[in-house]
C-alpha cells in the first residue's frame, strides 16, 4: 500500500473530524460510553481547536489514494520530552502500517527528542498484526 504523510494542512480538518468521530467509535465501543465519546470529539476536535492543535504542535495525517485515513498529534519537546497526543487511523486502515509510519515520521521531526510519554486506555486491547 502506498501512502503519503504530512503535515495537517486547514483543509484537512473535516477529513480529520470524521477520522478521529470514525476511530473512536470503533475503539471504545463497549469502553466508553457513547454520549460521552460525542461530547468529547465535539470539543476536542472543533474546527477552532483543530486550528490550534495544527498551528501550535506537530500534527501529521496520513493519506491513501488521494484520501485522508489517519493523523498523529504531538506535543511539542520540552526539556527532551513529548507527548503523543493522538494516533488515529480510520478501521479500514488499520493493521497496515500506516500508524507505525505516522509515529517514526512525529519521532524523526521532534528535535532534541529523548522520550515520547503516551497514554492509552487500559480497556483498549486492539493489537494489529501487519497486513
Amino acid at each position: 500500500m502506498t501512502f503519503i504523510i504530512r503535515q495537517m494542512l486547514e483543509n484537512d480538518i473535516t477529513f480529520v473530524q470524521e477520522i478521529a468521530r470514525t476511530s473512536w467509535h470503533h475503539t471504545y465501543e463497549g469502553i466508553i460510553p457513547r454520549d460521552i465519546q460525542d461530547r468529547f470529539l465535539q470539543m476536542a476536535y472543533s474546527s477552532n481547536r483543530l486550528t490550534q492543535r495544527f498551528t501550535t504542535s506537530l500534527f501529521l495525517v496520513a493519506i491513501v489514494d488521494e484520501s485522508l485515513v489517519g493523523f498523529a498529534n504531538f506535543s511539542n519537546v520540552t526539556h527532551g520530552e513529548a507527548e503523543l497526543l493522538a494516533i488515529y487511523l480510520h478501521p479500514d486502515s488499520q493493521g497496515s502500517g500506516i500508524g507505525s509510519a505516522l509515529l517514526q515520521r512525529g519521532l524523526n521531526m521532534l528535535p532534541s527528542l529523548s522520550s515520547l510519554f503516551v497514554c492509552v486506555a487500559k480497556e483498549n486491547t486492539i493489537v494489529y498484526q501487519a497486513k
